[in-house]
């Protein structure tokens, strides 16, 4: 099962203590289903426990007998209103006479927790969210502008900092921020997939803090390879060309430490001399080493 029908299962078994947020959320689905006027009123959702409860709404709040029909295959389920006086009946008691641009008309929510319901309906209808192991984005798919406009405003008042764009002559509502994704799902009432998916961007971002941590250690690590390769070559240099009197005691003394422990940190061999020196101290002596080195070409 997706995370996006996982979302809708937990949106429809929300139950309301209002019959004004039924109301709102049988509204939602309405008004962004696949259709909306005096001539039809219908969805289309692939999530069957969606399309019965668009029927069951229609029927306890309004009397209205919806014909529910499966594609072949079964993926889409399409619920209808095609009496003519119905769909009237419909969009006259939400507010609309099916004539001009279509807007969200606020007078259908009498509380705060109507619009939160009628978000839900419209997600039911037009949204869907991904994968939050995969990516962290939730839309909301409009087919009217004016619509869209009404929705994108809606959903700034709530704060939650939605995005808009046009695609294949789509108006999508998005969000990529994971946190306005979290604040959406909880404010459509889907907070049980609302606290999986902060689970999940806790586990995801410990696991890119701790590949991130292995990758510096490694890059480290390589870094200190190469730098004991040359010290080594060097070393191997000055003793063949010219002996192991060539250097000073000290720089001699470091040369031999490097020498017998080609594992050891900078902080371990500047403990390892008699006295001990500071890693400072060990890395320039080394440093010289390698220079001198280089000089000898």
């Amino acid at each position: 099962m997706s995370f996006s029908m996982q979302v809708k299962n937990e949106l429809v078994t929300k139950e309301y203590e209002n019959s004004c947020c039924n109301k709102a959320l049988l509204y939602g689905m309405c008004i962004f289903g696949r259709s909306f006027s005096t001539a039809a009123v219908s969805l289309q959702t692939e999530n069957e426990a969606a399309a019965q409860l668009y029927g069951r709404l229609l029927l306890r709040l309004f009397n209205i007998d919806a014909e529910i029909s499966v594609s072949p295959g079964g993926r889409n389920y399409t619920v209808s209103v095609k009496n003519r006086s119905d769909c009237a009946k419909l969009l006259k008691s939400f507010g609309h006479d099916g004539v001009g641009s279509i807007k969200i008309n606020h007078a259908n929510f009498d509380c705060e927790d109507c619009v939160n319901a009628f978000i839900a309906g419209a997600f039911l209808s037009c949204g869907t969210v991904s994968d939050p192991h995969k990516d962290y984005h939730l839309e909301f798919t409009v087919a009217y502008h004016n619509l869209s406009k009404s929705l994108f405003t809606l959903l700034d008042e709530k704060e939650l900092n939605p995005k808009y764009t046009n695609r294949k002559g789509y108006n999508i509502i998005y969000f990529k921020e994971s946190e306005s994704i979290e604040n959406c799902l909880y404010i459509m009432g889907a907070s049980d997939s609302m606290f999986e998916m902060m689970n999940i961007k806790i586990v995801k971002d410990f696991r890119n803090k701790a590949n991130r941590q292995a990758n510096c250690e490694t890059a480290n690590i390589n870094k200190m390879v190469n730098a004991v390769a040359i010290q080594l070559r060097a070393i191997d240099k000055i003793w063949s060309l010219k002996g192991h009197e060539y250097l000073s005691e000290n720089l001699e003394s470091v040369a031999q430490l490097r020498y017998d422990n080609p594992d050891s940190s900078l902080a371990e061999l500047a403990e390892m001399c008699q006295p001990p020196i500071s890693r400072s101290g060990m890395n320039h002596r080394l440093k010289r080493i390698v220079e001198t080195a280089e000089e000898l070409n």
